[in-house]
């Protein structure tokens, strides 16, 4: 039943708020609106975070509301009619009735999610109607999702935008590049719900990186104890598999829920050079051939508690704790050959590294959320402690020969790196609704990070080690970053608009310790940014089927603490890393146009400019290519980005993505000029068919043009995915086969350049190509809806820069 209220409105209006039989407001239910003459559907709606749903400018006419909600059963209105006498309809709560009598296949079809869900400020992408996400590690499910790009060496792209910040549940994992990629190879896809895709953040996130990835893990909010399971094997080269279990229990005032996760995986990469160095003439002097193997094996367990207590009607209390724990080993062989300028052999090497490291990564949340009233108008707090530990340890031995294949240098050696990291963070956020349609929000944020890196090299002679100070390293970094930020938004019939200021303050001090060889170095670092953001919105048409938005953001990308430790670290003879302790920040404006036809056609321009551009540069020292990075002078983007979801029939659902840029770096390397402008163009085509009642499948591919990236031009090239799933036990439970890089195509070319006086040619490719078997089922029993859906905590939007 329902009744309705008159009001004064210059739009004709129909709202309402949905709330379960225990009187808790339900977010996220699907509302829809259609003409009560043949339930043709006019709009839809989803509950915001306070159940509140709004149809606006409507036509004169006689219209039903039906109203979904997971774990409920389905609401049907009685006619609502509106007229130029009777304008507005504001109706008293609906309740949603336990779904105790309804089958669950019932239920199962109508919660069912799309794969990709458009608004103005960022993509959503439902991990669970992702058929191959439960054969899959994160990483492969990044991989498949649309809009993101992941590099030979793991660096994660959206939107042809680089240095994106990854969030876990909205907080940092404090990870980058090698770091940020072997953990989240090691969580399983079964353990993801969803990840939001924002090219633009607001003032309200932090400041650093270009772009966001929030990966949201499991948390069913359906009562009552739920749960669900997955199992996945893959098979390649090497097997691999991915375990997960996701928990769930709420009662009353408590809700408590667990994500367990176990991976497993071997894999290999092969990396083939072909070095060339010349002398001030260009002219060609020798030649370095390096053929690089690595296998590798990689054990994973993760697990997240959670405890949500409502305290009072308007308070909730939050704990979560996070553990993970890796443990990864393998060899590491290479052979080389250095020829002369007429290709006659000088030299021959070998050697191998074996080792691993062990990572324990423990988090600690407590948070708040305090609701002052239904209006919106809310207080949410929370502090975190990270403590991250690697115990890292690697064996190296170096063979050289002459051209006739006599030994006549051997270096045994051993690096012992174990890490000690401590990350504390605290932040407030305030959001207070205005009259008609308006919201400020803000806030405040400070973390403060110790990380203690010790990186000991040892000579072993007649098996003993002997510690070597002039090759040993160990560096001290603190960083403590405060920030505030104050954001508003205003909504008119057709207009939107929404300006922010964040102001970040960063001190940072570095000390490299000494020892008997090597002299003590310290460095300080202050200073404070200035970062607005910018969005304003036009609606085409009364509905909001057509929308343009123009924004304007400002962003830095902090140096990763790894990039500033100045200790050099050997890969083979030929090649060594080291950081930069001068390195300093990135920064980068951007202006975009973004229109919106539905859920239909997505489309943004925009112009990004590049200043004190980090840059991973090769320096060449006589035969060894040394990676160190350093600033640039900068760098720009032009990028046209178009998205298309097509229901082509009622089986078969399509997206497509297309990327379009030219890009281009400015500066000098090593006395080498960098000037290089090149056209990148990307496409991704993902088809989604449902065969029947219980069988779906998947088939799609990327094709990636040339690219760039650091100094090395990337060959354009392909890779095919496709996967079946059928769902058994009504729909419980469900098996799928998927098989990834169908053809082994996707295999990296690169060719260096504006290197100093020399070139190279690179071929890598790893164990892309498998085929998989996963089974997934859903237990439990719903009886009425979770308390709340977690907010972010106070790591929210950090940049993961270990």
């Amino acid at each position: 039943m329902s009744n309705t209220i008159y009001a004064q409105s210059s739009g004709k209006m129909i709202s309402g708020v949905v709330k379960d039989a225990s009187n808790e407001v339900l977010p996220g239910s699907t509302v829809r609106l259609l003409q009560a003459i043949d339930s043709a559907m006019v709009a839809g709606d989803v509950t915001d975070g306070n159940g509140k749903f709004q149809f606006v400018n409507l036509q004169n006419n006689s219209y039903l509301l039906a109203i979904t909600s997971l774990g409920q059963k389905e609401f049907v209105s009685v006619p609502l009619t509106i007229s130029d006498v009777q304008n507005t309809i504001v109706l008293p709560a609906i309740i949603l009735l336990p779904a105790k009598s309804v089958e669950l296949k019932e239920v199962t079809v109508k919660a069912k999610k799309p794969l990709i869900e458009q608004d103005i400020d960022k993509t959503i992408v439902n991990v669970e109607s992702m058929i191959s996400s439960a054969t899959s590690n994160t990483m492969e499910v990044l991989e498949k999702t649309p809009g993101i790009s992941i590099g030979s060496s793991g660096e994660i792209s959206l939107n042809g935008k680089s240095g994106v910040m990854v969030l876990i549940d909205g907080r940092s994992t404090y990870m980058s590049g090698q770091d940020l990629a072997a953990y989240l190879k090691s969580l399983p896809g079964g353990l993801l719900d969803k990840i939001e895709l924002i090219d633009n953040p607001s003032a309200k996130y932090d400041a650093a990186g270009n772009a966001v990835i929030n990966i949201r893990l499991k948390k069913n909010r359906a009562g009552g104890f739920t749960g669900s399971v997955s199992m996945g094997l893959t098979q390649g080269k090497y097997a691999r598999n991915n375990d997960a279990l996701n928990l769930n229990y709420s009662q009353k005032k408590v809700n408590v829920f667990a994500n367990l996760g176990y991976n497993y995986e071997k894999n290999y990469a092969l990396d083939i050079y072909d070095r060339r160095f010349y002398d001030a003439s260009s002219k060609l002097i020798s030649t370095v051939n390096l053929v690089n193997d690595q296998v590798y094996k990689n054990k994973g367990l993760n697990g997240n508690f959670g405890l949500d207590f409502a305290a009072t009607s308007k308070t909730t209390l939050g704990l979560i704790v996070n553990l993970n724990r890796t443990n990864r080993n393998g060899i590491f062989e290479y052979e080389s050959k250095n020829y002369n300028v007429d290709r006659m052999l000088e030299l021959a090497g070998s050697g191998s590294t074996v080792g691993g490291d062990k990572r324990t990564n423990t988090g600690l949340n407590l948070n708040m959320l305090h609701k002052f009233n239904t209006s919106g108008r809310e207080l949410s707090a929370d502090v975190n402690y990270l403590h991250y530990v690697n115990k890292g340890n690697q064996m190296l031995q170096n063979l050289t020969f002459n051209r006739n294949e006599s030994l006549i240098n051997r270096t045994d050696f051993v690096y012992l790196t174990p890490s000690n990291i401590n990350i504390y963070t605290a932040k407030a956020d305030y959001v207070h609704p205005l009259k008609n349609k308006g919201k400020i929000e803000a806030g405040f944020k400070s973390s403060l990070i110790n990380n203690d890196n010790v990186f000991d090299f040892y000579n072993l002679k007649d098996g003993t080690q002997v510690i070597d100070n002039g090759n040993s390293n160990h560096f001290k970094y603190q960083e403590n970053i405060n920030a505030v930020y104050l954001n508003g938004q205003k909504s008119w019939k057709r207009f939107g608009a929404q300006l922010g200021l964040r102001v970040e303050n960063t001190q940072i001090e570095g000390n490299q310790l000494g020892n008997e060889e090597v002299a003590g170095v310290k460095f300080t670092k202050n200073y404070t940014g200035f970062f607005p953001s910018a969005f304003v919105s036009y609606k085409l048409d009364d509905n909001g089927k057509n929308t343009f938005v123009l924004m304007a953001v400002r962003r830095i990308s902090r140096p990763n603490y790894q990039l500033l430790n100045p200790f050099v670290f050997q890969r083979d003879q030929y090649t060594y890393s080291s950081g930069n302790p001068d390195i300093n920040p990135q920064y980068q404006n951007r202006l975009e146009l973004k229109y919106q036809h539905k859920q239909i056609l997505n489309m943004g321009l925009s112009y990004n400019k590049f200043t004190n551009t980090i840059l991973p540069a090769t320096l060449i020292v006589d035969s060894i290519f040394l990676n160190r990075p350093d600033n640039i002078k900068g760098g720009y983007m032009l990028l046209l980005n178009t998205s298309v979801n097509s229901q082509v029939t009622k089986w078969w659902y399509t997206n497509t993505t297309l990327r379009l840029s030219r890009i281009g770096i400015r500066g000098v390397s090593q006395g080498a000029s960098l000037d290089f402008n090149t056209n990148i163009a990307r496409l991704e085509l993902n088809n989604y068919f449902t065969l029947s009642k219980t069988v779906s499948a998947e088939f799609g591919g990327y094709y990636a043009s040339r690219d760039f990236v650091a100094q090395a031009v990337t060959k354009g090239m392909y890779i095919l995915n496709a996967s079946i799933q059928k769902r058994i036990w009504d729909g419980k439970g469900s098996i799928r086969i998927s098989a990834n890089d169908i053809f082994h195509s996707w295999v990296y070319h690169n060719k260096s350049i504006s290197l100093f006086q020399s070139e190279y040619f690179q071929t890598n490719e790893t164990n892309t190509q498998r085929i998989g078997v996963a089974f997934t089922y859903r237990f439990g029993k719903d009886t009425f809806a979770r308390k709340r859906r977690h907010n972010d905590n106070a790591s929210d939007d950090e940049k993961g820069r270990l």
